[in-house]
């Protein structure tokens, strides 16, 4: 499978909390369910900044679909670009990703990850965390503000620049992977 041909990324763009990111994440979870049911050996998750009520975040919906590994997956990524998910090799050691309608403008990502691989059990307890903890929101949200500014149009530098902040909250959350 070869990836999409390279498109102008969007600026990063963030929004206030909108109420309606958990029922757009359920619709298209029940279409990936019904898409990619062979494949899948775990739940589809919503993660990312639009699955904490109340957070800032760029309005795309992130999700996570739970796979045995990434090469039993692998037939899954003809049945999703037919979909009209654009998929792109990032990461292609740890995960499938892909987003959609295209990324230029994007409304959703896709992360195909191993339900037992570390990846897996990071993005859930740093939602969950977030979740939890208002404080550590408010803080995370900051953050992202700042960073917003300063990597308007370089979402690679934007999602690295988080980094030590989400390591940090990983350390003291001790994942037992």
């Amino acid at each position: 499978m070869t990836a999409s041909p390279p498109q102008r990324e969007a600026p990063i763009h963030l929004v206030p909390y909108d109420p309606s990111w958990p029922s757009l994440f359920e619709l298209e979870r029940g279409i990936l369910e019904r898409a990619i049911e062979p494949w899948l050996s775990g739940p589809i998750e919503h993660i990312g900044s639009t699955a904490v009520p109340g957070l800032v975040a760029k309005p795309v919906i992130d999700i996570m679909a739970a796979v045995n590994s990434l090469d039993v997956s692998r037939p899954a990524i003809r049945v999703l670009v037919d979909l009209g998910w654009v998929y792109f090799p990032y990461r292609a050691e740890v995960m499938h990703w892909f987003c959609k309608p295209s990324p230029a403008f994007r409304t959703h990502h896709l992360h195909l990850v191993p339900l037992s691989s570390r990846l897996w059990a990071e993005r859930i307890a740093f939602r969950d965390y977030l979740r939890r903890d208002p404080m550590g929101a408010t803080e995370y949200a900051q953050l992202k503000r700042q960073l917003a500014e300063r990597y308007e149009f370089d979402r690679e530098a934007y999602t690295e620049a988080k980094g030590s902040f989400v390591q940090r909250v990983l350390d003291r959350l001790d994942l037992q992977c």
